[in-house]
């Protein structure tokens, strides 16, 4: 396993549509466990392969080390409950930076596993906020879309002067 750069906001591959993942073999193995291992170094509780500047859909999921990492591959939302709840999110992509999203409080989500064995599940709380919050990325809409202009362009520029600051 290894640590991968992260591609960084605003890098057009943040806004592209990923491919689904075809084939489940030692290659996804690999790039699973390369996304595990770049996630807990960001660190950060999620990553998707886009954020690693490849475009597969496949995500890593991981709340707490103990229970370890979920993977999801070919990930979809089903369903959506109406009822909302609002969660401060921010990226592997843009570290440093965080806004509160609002979203659905809870989703029905269908993926397969790393083996290709196709599942169905639903999602609460920070899991589902992960999900979603992933499942955009996957879906080619970083999570800075989900937030009004206002509150888009001024994370856009709090980012861009973290890059700009001097390393100490």
């Amino acid at each position: 396993m290894a640590i991968r750069p992260i591609v960084k906001f605003p890098n057009a591959s943040l806004n592209t549509p990923t491919e689904p993942v075809s084939q489940f073999d030692d290659d996804l193995q690999r790039l699973a466990g390369d996304l595990v291992e770049t996630m807990r170094a960001a660190p950060g509780i999620g990553i998707t392969a886009a954020h690693v500047g490849i475009l597969k859909r496949l995500t890593v999921i991981e709340l707490d080390r103990e229970t370890g990492p979920r993977h999801f591959v070919n990930p979809e939302i089903v369903w959506r409950s109406d009822e909302t709840a609002r969660h401060s999110e921010g990226s592997v992509s843009m570290p440093g930076i965080s806004e509160e999203v609002e979203r659905p409080a809870r989703i029905r989500v269908r993926y397969h596993t790393l083996s290709g064995e196709m599942r169905e599940e639903e999602a609460d709380g920070l899991m589902a906020v992960c999900l979603q919050h992933e499942i955009d990325q996957l879906d080619g809409l970083f999570w800075t879309r989900r937030l009004s202009r206002l509150k888009r362009e001024r994370a856009a520029k709090r980012f861009e002067k973290t890059r700009d600051a001097p390393a100490h």
